[in-house]
């Protein structure tokens, strides 16, 4: 019988089951893995920190929809990627995080050996679906079919598998297999289908709130939002489910106080695939006066502050397809879609000097990506503005690291998206600080030959906790730092580099960069545009 070791035979799994990139750096605990890799068709990133290679895994998973994967060292690189982890449990993105572990006979055992932890699936417990230690290849193979059940079937989220070392190491006669076909989402319970439908019907100002968890169902919504006459909200998770045209629609506008507003005077409020978190509301607590049904695969969500009056447990696009079946034909209610209208425009106009700088900037962006096109964007405030004011009109096109809300998630997520994808556009948008907690990632730009625009918002400070101190009453500490000369750091590591100082050049050098082989760096100073 062939025999292979299990690091070869892990990398095979991973192989027949569908997965074509890992991202990594490779370690003296991590060599059978990279044995594998060596002879399989298997795509590997070289990421500069093991951070990247988390975020870079998360955005490959977040604009394909299918798990994203990296190789980590045991102890430190685990460590190192922990916020990467963190921010794809946040905000339901699938992972697939495999990483060594010392050997089977160390464990626990407190002898200094090399990366030892005294407990490593205790560090990545809290942040994923699960964590697993397999001792030998039957158990990894079984711990990676549960994975991808997982991903298939539950709340997506990361899943952290740790191979000893010894184990890696060691022969196996069994062959790579493929687990077959993913097990089915749940369907809702046709009874809950037809009282859903029921109470829309009924209902003279509802609303529908879709989250990420139902950026598949944009048909079913339309559909019901013409059908019910509801109008429909999203968060960040699920913009771009309708157009921005469409009248029903308010896109991710929670953020806004008379959108929020119109949210708690609405008699039914159908929230689909949403936590309905703070980081999707930017308030503690959402108003809702009316009554509440409330689909999720998660049966936690079904039961917590929100309590719904109509608890749906199942996948939310097959539930929101079944109600959209139920529902006849009836006249939208005019009323009601210019009262969304005027809390949508209230919204707008409540956009102040600074964010109105950020939207014409974001516009200017806008026109010159093509309409498939995707952006990754940081913790920084012209995204939390493009959170709300950017349009798109699809879903998977803008990636915001809502729930952990980490820095420095933009840049090598967007590398990872542009892997997955690689003839959609897709470029990165980041603030001057966020933008140097993986600035080493432009280096696997550049290795790759990355097509990638990278917009990076200049203020010279932490502009959000600067205006957050000044809010407090808190006097300036920490908020300003001195930065480096972004265009000559680009050209230092082999990009291009370019500082727009107009609109107009800020739309020429997002089209130009897109029409250039390799990454560029494109440099907007707040300074520029009147919003300092």
């Amino acid at each position: 019988m062939t025999t292979a070791k299990v690091g070869e035979y892990l990398v095979g799994l991973l192989a027949e089951n569908g997965v074509d990139t890992v991202f990594g750096i490779p370690g003296v605990h991590t060599l059978d893995l990279y044995r594998g890799l060596a002879g399989n068709r298997m795509r590997h990133v070289l990421t500069r920190h093991e951070q990247g290679a988390g975020f870079a895994a998360d955005g490959y998973a977040r604009i394909t929809g299918r798990p994203g994967v990296c190789f980590l060292i045991s102890g430190p690189g685990v460590g190192n990627a922990l916020t990467a982890i963190g921010q794809a449990y946040s905000d339901s993105v699938p992972m697939l995080v495999i990483s060594s572990v010392c050997a089977t006979d160390t464990l626990r055992k407190g002898r200094g050996v090399l990366h030892e932890v005294t407990d490593q699936r205790a560090m990545t417990a809290p942040v994923t679906a699960f964590s697993a230690t397999a001792l030998n290849a039957a158990d990894l193979r079984d711990h990676l079919r549960q994975a991808f059940a997982q991903f298939a079937a539950g709340r997506p989220r990361p899943v952290h598998i740790e191979v000893p070392t010894d184990v890696l190491a060691a022969p196996t006669g069994l062959r790579p297999e493929s687990f077959g076909e993913a097990p089915a989402l749940p369907g809702p319970h046709p009874g809950a289908v037809e009282a859903a439908a029921a109470m829309l019907r009924r209902a003279k100002r509802p609303v529908l709130i879709a989250g990420g968890g139902a950026a598949g169902a944009s048909e079913a919504v339309r559909r019901i939002a013409e059908a019910a006459g509801a109008l429909v909200v999203t968060t960040i998770a699920a913009k771009g489910l309708l157009p921005d045209a469409h009248p029903a629609h308010l896109g991710a506008t929670l953020q806004w106080a008379p959108v929020r507003e119109l949210v708690g005077g609405a008699d039914v409020v159908l929230a689909a695939g949403t936590e309905l978190a703070e980081t999707d509301l930017y308030v503690d607590t959402l108003p809702l006066g009316g009554e509440l049904i409330r689909i999720d695969i998660d049966p936690a969500k079904l039961a917590d502050r929100y309590r719904a009056t109509l608890p749906i447990l199942g996948d939310a696009r097959l539930a929101l397809e079944a109600i959209a079946e139920r529902l006849g034909a009836s006249e939208v209610s005019a009323s009601w879609a210019s009262e969304g209208a005027a809390a949508k425009r209230r919204g707008l106009a409540m956009l102040g000097g600074k964010a109105q700088a950020h939207a014409d900037v974001l516009l200017a962006v806008r026109r010159a990506l093509p309409a498939d096109g995707a952006i990754f964007s940081d913790m920084t405030q012209i995204a939390y503005t493009g959170n709300a004011v950017f349009p798109v009109d699809r879903t998977r096109s803008w990636f915001h690291p809502c729930g952990y809300g980490t820095l420095g998630y933009a840049l090598p997520a967007a590398i990872g998206g542009k892997i997955a994808a690689p003839d959609r556009p897709v470029a990165a948008l980041a603030g001057d600080f966020g933008f140097q907690f993986t600035l080493p990632e432009l280096a696997t730009a550049v290795e790759e030959q990355l097509t990638l625009p990278i917009i990076v918002w200049n203020n010279d400070r932490l502009g959000q906790i600067l205006d957050d101190m000044v809010a407090g009453g808190i006097a300036e500490v920490g908020v300003r730092a001195r930065n480096p000369d972004f265009i000559a750091l680009a050209k230092a590591y082999g990009a291009q580099g370019v500082r727009a100082r107009s609109l107009a050049a800020v739309e020429a050098a997002v089209g130009d960069a897109l029409r250039r082989e390799g990454p560029t760096l494109i440099e907007v100073h707040e300074g520029d545009f009147g919003g300092a």
